[in-house]
């Protein structure tokens, strides 16, 4: 099969890559889910024509979507991830021992077997005996979790799709009041470049909901503009900083997350800071 080039296009921008083989393409209850051999960038997985990640440089995003909100939070023992089916947020969440419960709401079962399949270095993360899997919408499932988590991820797709209810006003009520005292939400928040009024407005309601806000900068090449960000918050003084130190042995099975960059990702640009005002 000659190879070709698959192009995820959105808001005038694109990434192109170039493809070798179709490995999977079927239509779930929710999306399309396709998953691709790249000459350069290993397996690429996508969700209604929308880049998910590729092995290439996915530990970036996961690992800050994941260690970002946990660091940040000084003693978590309870962590729900809403979204993430591909398995990458529990993986790097299995490297914190002190979690105790570590339960994800996935809405799409198909991405997760597909991921299995396909990506066991990324769904590795589903072997963990502390994960629990709720396959439901997790707009709905929060409701019935008061005051139970101590850090909520939200690794969700892109607002169109299944997603959509994640980025409203009141699931961000919904997620604080599901946390514990002193709990910490981050979630999948766009780019600046690409949705610059999704990400206002995410700010926006976070900060009419929690009492610290912030938004991390994240270098991610496969996406398009290259740049993602995490919205981070939580009813706590600081959140920009880790509240406690990385164990040396956890440090040493990261490729791209450490204290520094904890801090320096919520240094953002003039025009991003902008957006918030």
């Amino acid at each position: 099969m000659k190879e070709f080039w698959v192009t995820e296009a959105m808001n005038g921008f694109g990434m192109t890559v170039q493809v070798t083989e179709t490995l999977y393409s079927g239509q779930s209850k929710f999306q399309k889910i396709d998953v691709y051999q790249t000459s350069k960038l290993g397996r690429m997985l996508m969700l209604d024509g929308i880049i998910q990640l590729t092995e290439f440089d996915e530990f970036a995003y996961h690992e800050m979507l994941t260690h970002v909100p946990l660091f940040a939070h000084a003693n978590p023992k309870r962590l729900l991830v809403v979204g993430g089916g591909d398995g990458g947020v529990l993986r790097e969440a299995g490297k914190h021992p002190e979690l105790e419960v570590l339960d994800i709401c996935e809405i799409d079962a198909e991405v997760i077997e597909v991921s299995k399949q396909y990506f066991p270095s990324i769904a590795c993360g589903y072997d963990d005996p502390r994960v629990k899997i709720h396959i439901a919408d997790g707009s709905e499932f929060i409701k019935d979790k008061a005051g139970y988590y101590d850090v909520i991820i939200v690794d969700s797709t892109d607002p169109g799709g299944p997603g959509t209810p994640l980025f409203g006003e009141q699931f961000y009520r919904d997620m604080k009041k599901a946390l514990r005292p002193g709990g910490v939400i981050a979630t999948q928040a766009e780019s600046p470049y690409l949705l610059p009024d999704i990400v206002a407005r995410l700010q926006k309601v976070s900060r009419q909901v929690f009492r610290t806000v912030g938004y991390a900068g994240i270098f991610v090449p496969t996406y398009p503009t290259g740049t993602i960000g995490a919205c981070v918050a939580g009813d706590r003084d600081d959140i920009t900083r880790p509240a406690r130190p990385v164990p040396p042995e956890l440090a040493a099975k990261l490729r791209y997350y450490n204290t520094k960059i904890h801090e320096a990702a919520f240094a953002n640009p003039n025009f991003v800071s902008r957006l918030f005002n």
